[in-house]
């Protein structure tokens, strides 16, 4: 007889092992979202498996056709397997599918998929210019872009006017308040100016909305330009122009998987590890064993998690 156990969302019994992958992992690849989210959604009966109502611990195998939130997948498909796309985002284009403005979209842009959806990795302002990440796996956008991950956000920011000494001690020391809470900078480093605007390249491990620019702004300098280099490991290829994408190849995708803690099939490799647990892993010698990626060049950086960098220094074609 199969052991069994209780399944954490609604009580019933669900088989341990089994053949075919479990159902909210093929629906997490396929980019619907993150594991306990279509666990949520099975449970809603929301989700159906060669037209029957999906159940919590149901496995599903190669050739099973599983209907959800109106889009229907094949599993096994090629399509399913994750995708990592690069997008250098020029100002003036939003990170929305729906804008009643009807404003230019950076979905726009993007390569059409068969089956599954491009998911944003977090979201870079109107006027923001820079990296955008977009993947097929809801569990890696959640990795992502989930604040327990703490995972490196770098800016390239242009301000008007430049950072008194007691700035760059309180912004990388005691914190700046907002209205949504302290934010303190991780790194920061002046990168000179010509007349009234000045350079700096900034560092952090979160992502609120316009965080950079209300920062700045608190501190009486309104940011002019504000472009993404950086997120986690991946940089902005220098080469890649505005309004231009670039997908990883495959084997940059399992390097970003295995750094954010995901095999290459979709298991999970490190996700119970608290970021307390992975930073200390990382300065116990981790921190290297993941170079950052770009499209076609390498740099050494750290592990999603908390992991520190390794002197990442993305100088991308950003005017001074």
């Amino acid at each position: 007889m199969k052991e069994r156990l209780l399944h954490p969302l609604s009580g019933t019994e669900a088989p341990i092992s089994g053949p075919g992958e479990k159902l909210q992992k093929v629906l997490a690849q396929a980019g619907f979202g993150s594991r306990r989210m279509m666990e949520e959604w099975i449970a809603a009966g929301r989700v159906s498996v060669n037209g029957e109502p999906a159940t919590l611990g149901m496995r599903v195998v190669e050739g099973d056709l599983v209907k959800a939130d109106r889009r229907t997948i094949r599993v096994g498909e090629r399509e399913h397997v994750a995708r990592v796309l690069l997008y250098h985002k020029p100002e003036g284009e939003i990170v929305s599918r729906d804008d009643p403005e009807k404003r230019a979209s950076v979905f726009d842009k993007l390569p059409k998929l068969r089956n599954g959806k491009w998911i944003a990795v977090g979201r870079l302002d109107f006027n923001t210019s820079g990296l955008l990440i977009f993947t097929t796996s809801g569990e890696l956008a959640n990795r992502l872009m989930h604040p327990r991950f703490e995972v490196e956000r770098e800016y390239a920011v242009r301000v008007q006017g430049s950072m008194a000494e007691e700035q760059i001690t309180r912004v990388l020391k005691d914190g700046v308040e907002l209205e949504d809470g302290l934010v303190k900078f991780e790194k920061l480093q002046d990168e000179g100016g010509e007349g009234f605007n000045h350079w700096y390249r900034v560092m952090l491990k979160e992502g609120r909305n316009r965080v950079v620019r209300r920062t700045f702004d608190a501190l009486g300098l309104p940011v002019s330009r504000l472009m993404r280099v950086r997120f986690g490991i991946i940089s902005l290829p220098p080469r890649l122009k505005r309004g231009m994408t670039a997908e990883l190849d495959a084997g940059k995708v399992a390097q970003v998987l295995d750094w954010a803690g995901i095999a290459p099939d979709g298991g999970e490799l490190q996700q119970d590890l608290p970021v307390s647990a992975k930073i200390e892993r990382a300065q116990a010698g981790r921190a290297g064993d993941h170079p950052a990626v770009v499209a076609g060049t390498v740099r050494g950086a750290g592990r999603a998690g908390g992991g520190k960098t390794s002197g990442v220094k993305s100088r991308n074609n950003v005017k001074r």
